[in-house]
């Protein structure tokens, strides 16, 4: 068994959760976490001076229970998800492979999490498309007036700042279809190479058993 652990990252709004659903039901044997099932009650979470509930930093969740709850599923994946009839005949030949998905907004910025990932995305937006769409949103508790340029756009550049120039970003202002398109195929590769690996090793093995016309001393 081979699990798999996908980070889909970046702003508010980016679109990660739609992304997120949608390869979960194109590839095999996948599940999604979400970070946003982790965030404090509002009662510990901090207000600053302004009034502004501290939302958009690691403080505001409990992130050792969220990585606790993927070395669980990374233990046990075979009992966490259903697995559509589509994706299992997209990759036919790893059933035994399994994919998590792990989605949120303040993925790459905890250190415990960075030793997981498998391949890692970051989504971006530039600040008035992310603030419309933020403005069309409801939350609970709502955002207060000046909360979004406050609050949550500086902590994303603050974070955001904080990662490696290597980060794979994607354009959040594409539309679904091209990050989907994109983000699909890099993880058919991954598994591609995966498969590649099992097949190389098979055919050590096998040689090792004396098989391939070798024979052991």
């Amino acid at each position: 068994m081979k699990v798999l652990v996908i980070g889909l990252g970046g702003v508010t709004n980016g679109g990660k959760t739609t992304l997120a659903e949608k390869l979960k039901n194109m590839l095999p044997n996948c599940d999604i976490i979400s970070q946003d099932d982790f965030f404090k009650p509002e009662s510990e979470v901090e207000t600053d001076e302004r009034g502004f509930k501290l939302y958009d930093v690691l403080d505001a969740l409990y992130m050792d229970e969220m990585v606790t709850s993927i070395h669980n599923w990374m233990k046990s994946p075979a009992s966490s998800g259903v697995v559509t009839e589509e994706a299992q005949k997209t990759c036919d030949s790893l059933k035994n492979v399994y994919i998590l998905i792990v989605e949120g907004f303040l993925l790459y910025n905890y250190e415990p999490l960075n030793k997981l990932w498998n391949r890692r995305y970051f989504l971006t937006l530039p600040y008035e498309e992310c603030k419309r769409r933020r403005s069309t949103r409801v939350y609970q508790p709502a955002d207060t007036p000046g909360y979004f340029d406050g609050h949550v756009w500086p902590m994303y550049l603050k974070y955001k700042n904080e990662l490696e120039e290597n980060a794979n970003y994607l354009d959040g202002t594409k539309s679904q279809e091209e990050l989907l398109s994109y983000v699909y195929s890099d993880i058919i590769k991954e598994l591609n190479k995966l498969r590649e690996e099992r097949y190389n090793w098979k055919r050590l093995a096998n040689a090792w058993n004396g098989c391939d016309g070798l024979t052991l001393a």
